[in-house]
C-alpha cells in the first residue's frame, strides 16, 4: 500500500514538474509582450485549460487502462503547467495598482475562456 502511494506521488510529481518547465518556458517565449498585462499567465491556463478538458475526455472514454496517465497528465503536467496561485497575485496586483478594467478583464476572461476550454476540449475527443 505505502508503496502504491509513493509511486502515485512520483509519477504526480514529475508530472508536476515537466509542466511547471514548460509553464515556465511558455512564460520566457511571451515574457516581453504586453507590459503590464499578464498575458504568459493567462495563455498558460487557457491552454492548460484545453488540455485538461481533453484529457478527460479522453481518459473518460479509455477508463479501464487510465490510472497512471490520467494522475501523470492531469494531477501532475496540468497541476504544474496551470497557475491560480500565480493568477491570483497578478490580479491582486492590478487592484492594488487602480488598473481595474485590466483586473475586471482579466478574471473574466479567465475563468469564462477557461471554462468553455475545458469544455471544447472535453468535446473534441469524445
Amino acid at each position: 500500500m505505502i508503496t502504491s502511494v509513493i509511486r502515485s506521488i512520483l509519477i504526480a510529481g514529475t508530472g508536476s514538474f515537466l509542466g511547471g518547465a514548460a509553464r515556465y518556458s511558455l512564460s520566457l517565449l511571451i515574457k516581453n509582450t504586453g507590459k503590464g498585462f499578464p498575458w504568459a499567465t493567462l495563455a498558460a491556463n487557457l491552454i492548460g485549460c484545453l488540455l485538461i478538458g481533453m484529457l478527460w475526455g479522453y481518459f473518460n472514454r479509455i477508463s479501464s487502462d487510465a490510472g497512471n496517465w490520467a494522475l501523470f497528465m492531469t494531477t501532475g503536467f496540468c497541476g504544474g503547467f496551470t497557475t491560480f496561485s500565480t493568477f491570483s497575485k497578478e490580479a491582486l496586483m492590478m487592484l492594488q495598482a487602480g488598473n481595474f478594467w485590466c483586473f475586471a478583464g482579466y478574471v473574466t476572461l479567465s475563468v469564462i475562456a477557461g471554462i468553455a476550454l475545458a469544455a471544447l476540449g472535453f468535446w473534441l475527443v469524445r
